[in-house]
């Protein structure tokens, strides 16, 4: 017991030590990068005192900065506007989710294994540590790839709800509109994005621009070739309706195909449970009354 209790404590100290390290290195990196852009305290003051009305919005997110993300610039802050996330805060977020799951779930293991011995306690910890910190970035690559599906569903839906618009004789930036609110309650992923381009574009964005964020904010390829052939096609001054109307019978063909190969790969994945689960109940239940009555038969012949 006294082994283990020791054991914690370590972990505890080695714990609050990763953090105020990585705190350290936190505050280093921003003041390396305020002296590379020249921003000096001085200039920082004035800034603060000409900005008094959003004291409060400067207040929180220093606090958010000093917070040990190490994040900012890093593959996780693209995941997570891809995952829908992309607030100023999202990365703060996720690094203090990463760094409470790495200090509660193994903390929480060694005390549940308390009373274990030291040699299963060395291995069940790290292994807990090693589980906390992969859990939050398969989470998002999870909330990723399912966002992107669902984008991926509901375009070739607003593409045709383009196309109408657009016959109509709206323009396309009072399509994306419409299309937008009408797909708020069916695809709202899909939905939110289009407000954005269209917000856009309201707020003096080129279009281009704006058409192009669209994929950078979501990582569908679908998008990226969508919007490539919408910039083309107002460079070029050709028919919107018929680029449109092409790529909602492209994508739709390529959800259909996408539909059967995850159809053509459900037995292959049914094998692994239905050999470890399903068949050997299946032989118990089958051949577990003629294999009692051969070893009955067996021990009455010896007998």
């Amino acid at each position: 017991m006294t082994i283990a209790l020791l054991f914690l404590i370590a972990l505890g100290v080695t714990s609050l030590g990763v953090a105020a390290y990585t705190f350290v290195v936190d505050r280093r990196r921003q003041a390396m990068l305020e002296r590379a852009l020249g921003i000096t305290d001085a200039e920082v003051s004035r800034r603060s005192a000409l900005l008094g009305v959003a004291k409060k919005k400067e207040r929180r997110a220093s606090v958010l900065k000093q917070l040990p993300t190490g994040l900012e610039n890093s593959k996780f802050t693209q995941k997570l506007v891809y995952a829908g996330h992309d607030g100023p805060t999202a990365p703060a977020i996720f690094a203090a989710a990463r760094l409470a799951a790495l200090i509660v779930i193994p903390t929480a293991v060694a005390l549940a294994m308390v009373s274990a011995p030291l040699p299963l306690l060395l291995v069940l910890v790290p292994g807990a540590a090693l589980i906390a910190w992969i859990l939050p970035i398969a989470v998002l690559e999870r909330l990723v790839r399912a966002r992107q599906d669902r984008i991926r569903h509901g375009l070739p839906d607003a593409l045709d709800l383009l196309v109408v618009c657009v016959e109509a004789g709206i323009s396309l930036d009072a399509a994306i509109l419409r299309v937008a609110k009408e797909l708020s309650f069916t695809y709202a992923d899909l939905s939110r994005e289009l407000l954005v381009v269209n917000r856009k574009t309201n707020a003096g964005v080129t279009r281009e621009e704006a058409i192009r964020g669209l994929w950078s904010r979501t990582g569908v390829e679908d998008l990226r070739s969508l919007s490539t052939s919408l910039i083309q096609t107002e460079k070029w001054g050709t028919s919107i309706t018929k680029v449109l109307r092409v790529a909602a019978v492209t994508l739709r063909r390529k959800r259909r195909q996408h539909a059967e190969k995850r159809v053509a790969l459900a037995p292959v994945k049914m094998t692994f449970p239905l050999v470890t689960m399903i068949l050997p109940a299946l032989f118990i239940i089958i051949l577990g009354p003629a294999v009692l009555q051969v070893i009955s038969s067996l021990a009455a012949a010896a007998r």
